[in-house]
C-alpha cells in the first residue's frame, strides 16, 4: 500500500511537472513573439522617425531660421536672426488693424478688408504669406530688407487671388 502511494504520488508529480513545463512553455513563446513584434514595431518606428527627421530638415531648409546663409548674411549686418523674424511678424501684423487693411496687400477686400493671416520666411530676403478678406484669399511673395538708414521696407513681388470657390 505504501508503494502503490509513493507511485501515485510519484506519477501526479510527474504529471505536475510536465503540466507546468507545457505551461511556461507557452508563456515563453507568447512573450517571445511580443518581443520580436514590438521590437519589429521600434524598427519601423524609427526607420519612419529618420524619414520625416529628413523632410523636416529639407523642409526647414526654406526658412531663415533654417537656412545658415541666410542667417550669416543678417550676423554679418549686425542682426539676430530670430530677433528680426519676430520684429518683421510684428511688423506685418500690426498693419492688420488698419481701418482699410494691410497696406502689403495688393487687393482691395471685396467682403471687408484685406488681412494677412500667415507667414512664412523664406530666407533672410523673401517672405511667403496668405491674406484674406474672409470670404476671399489669396498668397503673395512679399521682399523684406532694410536700407541704409536701417529702416524696414516691403515690396510685393508676386500675389496672386484665388477664385471664390
Amino acid at each position: 500500500m505504501k508503494n502503490k502511494f509513493f507511485m501515485y504520488l510519484f506519477f501526479f508529480a510527474v504529471l505536475f511537472i510536465i503540466f507546468q513545463y507545457m505551461h511556461e512553455k507557452k508563456i515563453f513563446e507568447d512573450q517571445d513573439k511580443k518581443i520580436k513584434t514590438l521590437t519589429e514595431q521600434v524598427t519601423t518606428a524609427e526607420a519612419d522617425q529618420e524619414q520625416l527627421t529628413a523632410q523636416v530638415r529639407d523642409l526647414d531648409y526654406f526658412t531663415l531660421l533654417g537656412n545658415d546663409n541666410a542667417m550669416t548674411y543678417l550676423e554679418h549686418r549686425g542682426y539676430e536672426a530670430e530677433e528680426v523674424q519676430a520684429f518683421v511678424t510684428n511688423a506685418i501684423y500690426d498693419q492688420n488693424v488698419l481701418e482699410d487693411g494691410n497696406p502689403l496687400v495688393p487687393y482691395e477686400g471685396m467682403t471687408g478688408p484685406m488681412r494677412i493671416n500667415k507667414l512664412k520666411f523664406l530666407n533672410h530676403r523673401w517672405i511667403q504669406a496668405d491674406f484674406t478678406d474672409g470670404t476671399y484669399w489669396g498668397e503673395m511673395i512679399l521682399e523684406y530688407y532694410f536700407n541704409e538708414q536701417d529702416e524696414l521696407e516691403f515690396v510685393v513681388e508676386a500675389s496672386l487671388l484665388y477664385p471664390k470657390s
